[in-house]
């Protein structure tokens, strides 16, 4: 059975756009007919990110910094009229070390960068996400149709030697997911996604030995994102969703 989605005329802005996730969410979403902002700190010139094709616009921003985050949000709202999604992905994996032999650079890289940004992407999203302000919640005012999806972890599920700042970092966007599901009940849907290890160049190349086959492809990752902001998802809020096949 196959799936397609109709996004037409609606705007999602995607975090993270020019890595291998963030594209393929993009993409999914542009190829669904949506109008994407793709943003990144990170140029999309020596990335997959395809910012030329149709519906795809980048915006360089730092989402770490509250300023830039607000600065893209509005440009995104005052260039399109408005914002229907939010997909934070950005995102990125440090460990190999204990707790006691771990330097304080890397809690505040690894927060910053996977909670963090989900924090701010959110807390300015919000308000143009829920009813009234959006293009699709102009249509249907109060229909909850404003979504936020973002990216958690597997391993966000419980301890585990080496990676814990990675593991409490993604353990947070979990809990923020759930928190935001709450406050926004009725406005605005808030869910997770919980990858394993995706497969993607840059983890093939830092573990070659592993068994690939049982990793999911970023493309398959992005289905399920367009899932939760679809409204085939409308009663689903505040949840974490395993996207980890047999990972």
């Amino acid at each position: 059975m196959s799936v397609s989605f109709d996004f037409t005329d609606d705007v999602a802005l995607v975090t993270g756009a020019s890595g291998a996730l963030g594209s393929a969410v993009c993409t999914a979403f542009a190829d669904a007919g949506a109008t994407v902002a793709a943003a990144d700190v990170v140029a999309p010139d020596d990335a997959p990110l395809d910012a030329e094709r149709d519906r795809i616009d980048f915006y360089e921003g730092d989402f770490t910094n509250e300023d830039d985050v607000a600065r893209v949000v509005s440009e995104v709202v005052d260039t399109h009229g408005g914002l229907d999604y939010l997909a934070n992905i950005a995102g990125t994996w440090r460990g190999g070390t204990p707790i006691a032999e771990t330097d304080a650079e890397t809690f505040d890289f690894l927060f910053d960068v996977n909670l963090k940004t989900t924090f701010l992407a959110s807390k300015h999203a919000i308000p143009h996400l829920r009813g009234g302000d959006g293009s699709a919640s102009d249509d249907a005012p109060g229909d909850r149709r404003g979504a936020i999806v973002s990216v958690s972890a597997r391993s966000s599920l419980e301890g585990g030697e080496g990676d814990a700042l990675y593991r409490a970092s993604k353990a947070g966007v979990r809990l923020l997911t759930e928190s935001i599901a709450e406050e926004e009940t009725g406005e605005v849907r808030a869910n997770a996604v919980m990858p394993s290890v995706i497969d993607t160049p840059a983890n093939r190349e830092m573990m070659p030995d592993a068994d690939h086959e049982k990793w999911v492809v970023p493309a398959d990752i992005a289905e399920t994102v367009l899932v939760l902001c679809s409204e085939a998802a409308g009663v689903t809020s505040g949840a974490a969703v395993p996207v980890y096949g047999e990972a």
